[in-house]
């Protein structure tokens, strides 16, 4: 990622935690509506998980000028995710749900540029998460 790139999406992301549990709500939503089966990997109460999500979300996204610093935390979430029953294809469904609450959330802000640049982000680390959890043919799978 560029520093340009990192910017827009730490710019963007402050417009998103404001509405943070509209956006959370979203995306699990929409999460469960294009993916069903994952729904049975998350408790029946969602509450927790959404804080959890966004929580997660900002740390990643304060932390991308500086990867190394977040590494840690996403490999153990990644391993902690096979435990849960996650699998490596799961990851782009993920991403494309992310990319679609992120243009719902931010309206007429979200621009190819900036499209561009969540796209971006959200590979590098799901690359490094599947590497992780399953091993680095895993990602040349993907």
């Amino acid at each position: 990622m560029t520093p340009q790139q990192i910017a827009l999406v730490q710019q963007s992301f402050s417009k998103v935690a404001p509405i943070s549990e509209t956006a959370s709500q979203l995306f699990y939503d929409r999460l469960f509506e294009v993916a069903p089966p994952v729904r049975a990997m998350f408790p029946e109460d969602m509450t927790e998980q959404r804080k959890k999500l966004m929580g997660m979300l900002a740390a990643v996204v304060g932390g991308l000028s500086n990867l190394e610093t977040i590494l840690p935390a996403a490999s153990a979430l990644a391993k902690r995710h096979v435990a849960y029953g996650a699998k490596a294809e799961h990851y782009p469904v993920v991403g494309a749900t992310l990319l679609w609450t992120l243009e719902k959330g931010l309206g007429e802000a979200w621009t190819p540029e900036l499209a561009t640049a969540w796209t971006d982000a959200y590979g590098v680390l799901s690359g490094y998460m599947i590497s992780e959890a399953y091993g680095p043919q895993a990602q040349a799978a993907e």
